[in-house]
């Protein structure tokens, strides 16, 4: 372990700040400074091993280590949630009592802690109707400029929104005359932008009526074919007692009335058992319990009897673009506010910036400047080819954390603790040089900067390093180092030993086995692009975010290629879903536990026979808040085991059912491999896991805790005995260590060599000089990319400099 005395900022991250002779940033930090000090001891938290440090305030300090060595457990789990528990012990026991109660850390003491902020990698969620516009300030700004300078001048702000819909009335309006309050009666109109006809959604609905109800039956039969809708249940009880319609016949006697109050009625109060109750017809309903959520963050029954039971097509009033005919036809120079939140961020920029042109002299000339910082700032971070429009339900993991990384950039905040999740996914290198520029402006306006990160580049700018190891799991959560980049760079650790370590182009290349013709693709930015994928080797599809490196290779390949997609997208299952149940791997484990006690193997399933009565297998007792967040809390009954007592009393090598899948795999892939536990196709499904770099995670733990990285190697793993076949890799580089990449080379050439196909979408360097064949798109992105630049070995585009591309690699390999 290397501890230097001195934590000097390297000359790197000094050369990036602006100079200033009173700056008391620079220079050492000194532990008699403990007011400057964030001081953590005795973490425990997950697998830390009762870890102390002091990380340096209003700095900029990375996190480093191989993946599962504890970098999030001491990061997110230990700092910033103390950090959130005790600013959530301000608010008053009422309020507290809306809230989840968060769990204090496992560690001895924390000081120094300033409010965190989270700036992760989790996809923006489950409501349709937010858009990068209505996520970040700028859909605001845009609003507020259209009410100022557009003609015909149609009312204020909300008037472009299309979450505002039009209402018009009359009540009675309170008026203060001298010592007299009287009461007024008033007509009012409030102009919104929504449209009518989708009421701002962009899309309208079309309804199979078969898949809601079985008109052949009563309500009380069970009619309904909904999720939820049980006929004991309580929707279907207040349906039936609310005496529109008999609940006793078939649907298909109702009359037209009756049918229309089951399906369409609006809400009205109804009396049910002595209680006011409220009644609407089962469309409406449905379009607001299911219809309006994002299907993604829908369970999978309900994502399954949507698809069944609803099209969604184009709002045919509005074309998409959800906002009334006022909104769509008020224009600034010919513009209207749909054109401007359909362009390229990176055009809307340009055109905001001639407005600021042209109106110096309007009144809203801070408006505007405020507006072209903020585009400035999207495609300073490489998002300039998303459009406002574009849904946040739509943005990857590492667009969603850049754009909430933009939120915070105006922010009259100083002082607090920003916290990043590996920032750098899915960038450029080229764009790599930006974030960090946002990452020290972040530090510089005073805040304490914390990142999680791998990639060199973005540890080069680090005041303070921090790397955990030495490897993952049990055998991590250790200091190795805290220091300086130098320090680092010097020492004897895994992460400096592979800090500059860098991959050489291949002397030799494979040949192609065959070709995939790709002809005249035109997918989202697609400029009519022709290209030949080559078959039998590893090829590489680079480019700047938004380059169309996705539309090429996920929506232009031939369907009937026998195409096998590993991506990092959430893996479909329920919270009970975990690594042994999604790879097929408690099935072997179940039979050997069944066969060693002569008892069934339904017994070993946390989902069926064997689940504790309590918690129903889930290890935890989860409490539905309504509209808020669901808390859960661990089983008492079972101690978080989420087995009966019983099944617990049955051991196959000495171990229980619970204590397998409380191992590791590295550790399952030992315990299978031999002696009275010996299960070959145990060990082999453990073993394509251990060689895909997920021999730390845990058997048994939720697939909801993987990152997009771990879920993209698990289900390479669940493929990796396949044979033949065309494999696509969406940046399997994310989350991975310096020396895991290399770990990754070798998988992909032993796949290729293995006679697959692996074609990878991919940004890291030492991936493309790696590669046989380099396709490159751009040589920009949104509409300034879309076509090929460059089709070649590494070498070629070494030898060339083609593109962006081509610069970063030749840097990377020192030609």
């Amino acid at each position: 372990m290397n501890h230097p005395s001195g934590t000097s900022p390297s000359t790197a991250a000094s050369s990036a700040r602006p100079a200033a002779a009173d700056d008391d940033r620079t220079g050492d930090v000194h532990p008699a400074d403990a007011h400057d000090l964030i001081r953590v001891r005795g973490a425990r938290e997950n697998n830390l091993q009762d870890v102390s440090l002091d990380l340096p305030k209003r700095r900029l300090t990375v996190f480093t280590g191989v993946s599962g060595s504890g970098k999030s457990s001491l990061v997110f789990g230990t700092i910033a949630a103390e950090s959130q528990r005790m600013i959530n012990e301000t608010y008053s026991s009422f309020v507290q009592g809306f809230m989840p109660t968060l769990a204090r850390p496992d560690v001895d003491s924390l000081d120094g802690l300033t409010t965190a902020i989270i700036v992760d990698q989790e996809r923006m969620g489950a409501n349709v109707r937010s858009t990068v516009g209505t996520i970040t300030d700028a859909g605001a700004h845009l609003r507020t400029l259209f009410s100022k300078l557009a003609e015909p001048h149609i009312g204020g702000p909300g008037a472009y929104s299309f979450n505002v819909p039009s209402v018009s009335g009359s009540g009675a309006i309170t008026v203060q005359r001298g010592d007299r309050t009287i009461a007024e009666k008033a007509s009012y109109t409030r102009v919104g932008g929504m449209c009518p006809r989708c009421e701002g959604m962009g899309q309208v609905t079309d309804l199979d009526l078969a898949e809601l109800y079985d008109e052949d039956k009563s309500l009380a039969d069970g009619a309904l074919k909904v999720p939820g809708y049980t006929a004991d249940g309580w929707y279907v009880k207040l349906f039936t007692a609310s005496g529109f319609f008999p609940a006793d016949k078939p649907i298909a006697s109702f009359t037209k009335r009756q049918l229309h109050d089951f399906l369409y009625k609006e809400q009205v109060k109804v009396k049910i058992d002595g209680a006011n109750m409220t009644y609407e017809g089962l469309i409406p309903k449905i379009q607001k319990s299911m219809l309006s959520k994002d299907r993604d963050a829908m369970q999978p029954h309900i994502r399954a009897f949507v698809d069944r039971a609803v099209t969604f097509i184009t709002c045919p009033e509005c074309e998409g673009t959800r906002l009334a005919e006022h909104a769509r036809t008020s224009r600034i120079d010919g513009i209207s506010i749909a054109d401007a939140s359909a362009m390229p961020i990176t055009d809307l920029a340009d055109w905001v910036r001639r407005l600021r042109e042209q109106n110096s002299s309007r009144g809203v000339a801070p408006l505007l400047e405020n507006l072209s910082t903020l585009l400035d700032s999207f495609v300073m971070i490489g998002l300039g080819y998303l459009a406002l429009d574009r849904p946040s339900s739509t943005l990857s993991g590492g667009e969603s954390q850049r754009t909430r990384m933009i939120r915070h950039l105006g922010s009259a905040l100083t002082d607090v603790t920003y916290v990043f999740d590996e920032p750098t996914i899915g960038l450029h290198p080229h764009d790599i040089a930006n974030m960090n520029r946002l990452l020290l402006e972040l530090r510089d306006k005073g805040n304490t900067v914390l990142v999680v990160e791998h990639k060199p580049e973005a540890i080069a700018i680090a005041d303070h390093v921090v790397d955990l190891g030495p490897r993952a799991g049990a055998h991590g959560g250790q200091i190795q180092y805290e220091g300086d980049l130098v320090g680092l760079r010097a020492s004897d650790t895994l992460t400096g030993q592979h800090l500059d370590r860098t991959v050489q182009l291949k002397e030799q290349v494979r040949e192609r086995t065959g070709a995939l013709e790709i002809r005249g693709a035109t997918r989202h930015n697609l400029r009519d692009v022709s290209v030949d994928i080559p078959l039998g080797v590893l090829t590489v599809v680079t480019g700047v975010a938004g380059s169309g490196k996705s539309s090429l290779v996920h929506g232009s390949m031939p369907k009937d290629a026998g195409v096998i997609v590993v991506d990092q997208a959430p893996i479909r299952g329920s919270r009970r879903s975990n690594p042994a149940t999604y790879t097929g791997l408690l099935e072997p484990i179940r039979k050997a536990f069944a066969k060693a006690n002569g008892v069934k193997p339904a017994l070993f399933s946390n989902n069926s026979e064997g689940a504790c009565a309590a918690c129903k297998g889930a290890g935890v007792i989860y409490t539905e808040l309504g509209f808020m967040e669901t808390v859960s809390t661990p089983c008492e009954e079972c101690e978080g085991k989420r087995f009966q007592p019983a099944v617990l009393g049955y051991h196959l090598g000495g171990k229980d059912i619970a204590e397998v899948l409380a191992m590791s795999v590295a550790e399952a892939r030992e315990f299978f491999s031999s002696g009275e536990a010996k299960v070959p196709a145990a060990a082999r499904l453990l073993g394509h896991m251990d060689d895909v770099g997920l021999g730390y995670l845990t058997i048994g733990q939720p697939l909801t805790t993987l990152s997009g990285g771990e879920r993209q190697r698990l289900k390479l793993a669940t493929h990796m005995g396949d044979k033949g076949g065309i494999y696509v890799l969406d940046e399997p580089t994310t989350g991975l260590h310096l020396a895991d990449v290399e770990a990754l080379l070798g998988l992909l050439d032993s796949l290729v060599d293995s006679g697959k196909t692996v074609i990878v979408i991919e940004h890291h360097q030492a991936v493309m000089a790696h590669a046989d064949r380099i396709i490159d798109m751009g040589p920009g992105a949104g509409q300034h990319g879309g076509t090929v630049v460059f089709e070649g070995t590494p070498a070629q585009l070494v030898a060339e400099r083609a593109g962006l591309t081509g610069e970063a690699l030749a840097q990377y390999v020192g030609a």
